[in-house]
Parts: structure tokens; C-alpha cells; sequence
């Protein structure tokens, strides 16, 4: 079908019941979390979306438990892609919806924790439909206290090891929040690439499996079930083979895909073609997408429409955006792990780059990840590298033969340049960037 039917736009999570003083405690939280929200903004600190979330729930511990109810859910989470993924399929709901689409509520600004995630549903409490940009460690307490729909799980890579540690412990976690769930847990579209994904969605109750074509395969080494070695057939050039991948020592393989990214095309399960066109680039983003289609499909709108609304999207939450510093114009690219820059690389187009990088909590403490990254890709581009731990990059470019100049000074470095440039950066630089830029 090319829309939601009606019968699908009717069809609601049965709502919990909760007494007036619960209800009455709910609206008091989200008044002060909003009067939080609205001096946060005015003393220009942020958007004010994790202090609101913050303030509920010291209110009211169960604020985030009351506003899942009553709605369907789809909820993405992975490593990388979680906020492009998520704006995609909420704008391919909202296509479907046609002139119902504020029946849905997205936590589009990228606030996937507790905090942020309550914030965004409290701010339309009669919104029965809700996307949820979800971060890893929050994946378990959503699959229970709300009972999704379509749960996306994209990938696993090493990002924040000081506060993710080990990831397949986190794994272990999906793992065991669907098994709990079971006959009542969520439909999984999941990247059949990655063997710890797989292997954390032998819990789901069903998967709809995708080929992703992912390039970054440093962090699967060894099988999550019995630690062997993973074995890889990379998939042919013209992608007319795909890859495969297999645990040698039990039966943890790839699972046959039904839906496939084919180079700039997404193959759907009845083997027709589509061009998403979409206007964020890269090919992960083509991968992003295939995703967030089939969880569309799940959710009841036809790919026709899910690609038209996909296309709408340009720089979900500052991503790929233009921003201007005086004579310079920067695509801004955010990066946060080794898969993500492995991803990124390839796609910066100009001659002139700058390289952002800072270790704050928001960022990883840890940046030793710099080591796994080929940033042997940028030799003979004219290149700044900038922010807090510019050092730690500087001495990776070196080795890997980049020419580069260094600027501490983030502010100073992005007029290093001067025409179009491509900015590469961790996350808290790039929400400098962001504000410097005048994008946020």
C-alpha cells in the first residue's frame, strides 16, 4: 500500500491506567520541566530538551513510564546513524500520514537518553504515534516500559568506552530485554552485517533482516556466542555477490537478508529496485535508510511514500548542514568512533578539510580509536587540524604521511580556509561548531 490505512492510523498501544494524582503529578513535572527548558534557552545554555527531561523525572520518577503509554513506537539505536536513521523514518511516517502527521512525536534534536526521550513525548502527550532516537544503554528500559512496535538495531562499534565499556556486554543486554519481552517484544529490522547484532537479536520474537554493506567489520572479530574467530567473504564489487560472514566455531552466521543495498539502490523483499535519492549523502546513509524503510513498511506505509518523505530530509540535527565563518562556507560532518570516521572519510568532497576532536565525556575520554582510523585517505588534501586533543590527531597524521597544520583555537581554525570547505568532528566540537556557525 502507498499510505497508512485507517485502520493502522486507529490501531493504539492499550494505554496504562494511572490514578488523577499520577496523571496530576505527570502535568506538574512537565510545566516546571518546561520552565526549566525555556530559562535554559533564554541564557542561551541549549535547546533546554535534557534539562526539561531532567527536571520531570526528579519530579516524577515515572514520567518517562506514563508518556510511553498509549502510543506505537518504533525506536533506533545503534553505534552509528541513530539520528539520521531516526529523522528518515519519521519523515517517511510522517508521508504516510499525510494530514495526520502531528499524530507524531520524534526526539529530533538527539537527546536519546531517559531525560531527553521524556522531554520530547511531554511535549505532545496526545501524540499516539513516536520514532525514538533511543541510545544504547536506554534500549533495555524502553523495550520494557513501553512496548515497541519496531525496534531498528543498526550496529555495534567501539564509541564512549568509558561509559559504554565493553560492547558486548551491551549486547548481552538486547539480548536479554528481548527474550523478556517475548511474544510482546518489538519486530527487529536489524544490519545483518554485524554478528553482535545478530547475535543480540536471537531474543526477538522476529527479525527482519537487512544487508547493509557495511564497511567496517574491525569490531567483530571474534564470535559474542562462543569468542572464535569470524570468517569474511566480502561481497563482489557490482555487489551482484553479496558477502557473508560465519563463526568458526558454532552456527553464529549471517542471516539471509530480505531487504538489500545494492550501491545507491535499495532492493525491497519482493526484488524491486528503488532510488532513494536522498539528499544526505554517503552510502551509509543509502544503508540508513534501506533500514528505516523496512521498519516504515512495518509500520504500515508504502515505500513509494517513505522515499518521498525520506527526501525531505538534509541535515537531521545539524548533520551535513552549511554553516558560514567569514569568508570560509563549512559542511559540518559529525563523527564520534572509528566507524563512524571510517564512513565519513570517503565523503569529503573539497580539497580543504578541518579535523575537530576533543575527549570530553560527550565524546569518549578515550582516543586511542585514532590508530584504527585510515586517515591515509587525506594525503595530498590541504588540511587544519583543531580542538582540545588536536596533539593526539596531529601525531596520526603524521604517521600516516598527512601534511597538516594545527590550531588549537577552533573559533581560529575554521578561517584557516577560505571558499568551501568540509569540517570533520567529534561530537563536542561540533556543537560548537553548530552555535559558531549560527545553526544552533
Amino acid at each position: 500500500m502507498d499510505a497508512m490505512s485507517s485502520a493502522e492510523l486507529d490501531r493504539r498501544a492499550t494505554p496504562a491506567r494511572f490514578t488523577r494524582a499520577e496523571t496530576l503529578r505527570l502535568q506538574t513535572a512537565h510545566a516546571a520541566g518546561s520552565a526549566a527548558a525555556l530559562a535554559s534557552r533564554l541564557a542561551r545554555r541549549g535547546s533546554g530538551a535534557s534539562i526539561r527531561g531532567k527536571v520531570m523525572e526528579r519530579l516524577d520518577p515515572r514520567s518517562l513510564e506514563k508518556l510511553l503509554q498509549g502510543r506505537r513506537i518504533a525506536m533506533v539505536s545503534g553505534t552509528n546513524g541513530k539520528t539520521t536513521t531516526t529523522h528518515l523514518l519519521a519523515a517517511a511516517l510522517r508521508a504516510g500520514l499525510g494530514a495526520a502527521a502531528d499524530r507524531l512525536v520524534t526526539n529530533a534534536d538527539g537527546a536519546n537518553l531517559h531525560y531527553g526521550i521524556a522531554s520530547a513525548l511531554g511535549q505532545k502527550p496526545d501524540a499516539d504515534i513516536a520514532v525514538l532516537e533511543t541510545d544504547e544503554r536506554v534500549v533495555a528500559d524502553v523495550v520494557r516500559m513501553g512496548r515497541p512496535e519496531v525496534m531498528v538495531l543498526l550496529n555495534f562499534s567501539r564509541d564512549q568506552l568509558d561509559r559504554h565499556h565493553e560492547i558486548t556486554s551491551m549486547g548481552r543486554a538486547w539480548r536479554d530485554a528481548l527474550e523478556a519481552a517475548g511474544a510482546d517484544g518489538p519486530v527487529v529490522v536489524a544490519s545483518a552485517e554485524e554478528p553482535l547484532i545478530v547475535w543480540a537479536c536471537r531474543g526477538a520474537r522476529k527479525v527482519i533482516w537487512v544487508d547493509t554493506q557495511s564497511v567496517w567489520n574491525a569490531d567483530s572479530a571474534l564470535c559474542p556466542e562462543c569468542g572464535a574467530r569470524i570468517e569474511r567473504v566480502e561481497a563482489d564489487t557490482d555487489s551482484s555477490t553479496p558477502g557473508r560472514w560465519w563463526c568458526t566455531g558454532c552456527s553464529l552466521a549471517k542471516p539471509t537478508p530480505t531487504w538489500r543495498v545494492s550501491n545507491e539502490v535499495i532492493v525491497d523483499p519482493e526484488g524491486t529496485i528503488w532510488h532513494p535519492k536522498l539528499q544526505v549523502p554517503g552510502q551509509f546513509n543509502v544503508s540508513n535508510a534501506a533500514c528505516a524503510l523496512a521498519a516504515a513498511d512495518l509500520m504500515g506505509v508504502g515505500t513509494s511514500d517513505a522515499i518521498r518523505g525520506m527526501r525531505t530530509v538534509t541535515s537531521p540535527a545539524g548533520r551535513f548542514a552549511t554553516a558560514t565563518f567569514g569568508d570560509t562556507e563549512a559542511r559540518l560532518m559529525l563523527a564520534k568512533n572509528p566507524a563512524g570516521w571510517a564512513e565519513a572519510l570517503p565523503i569529503l568532497t573539497c580539497d580543504d578539510v578541518v579535523l575537530a576532536i576533543d575527549s570530553v565525556a560527550a565524546d569518549g575520554k578515550d582516543v586511542s580509536w585514532l590508530w584504527d582510523v585510515q586517515f591515509e585517505q587525506l594525503v595530498g588534501k590541504n588540511v587544519v587540524v583543531t580542538g582540545p586533543r588536536c596533539g593526539d590527531l596531529s601525531v596520526r597524521l603524521l604517521y600516516a604521511g598527512v601534511e597538516h597544520r594545527v590550531q588549537p583555537d577552533l573559533s581560529q581554525a575554521m578561517r584557516m580556509h577560505s571558499g568551501r570547505i568540509d569540517v570533520l568532528s567529534t561530537y563536542t566540537p561540533f556543537q560548537k561548531l553548530r552555535k559558531l556557525g549560527g545553526l544552533a
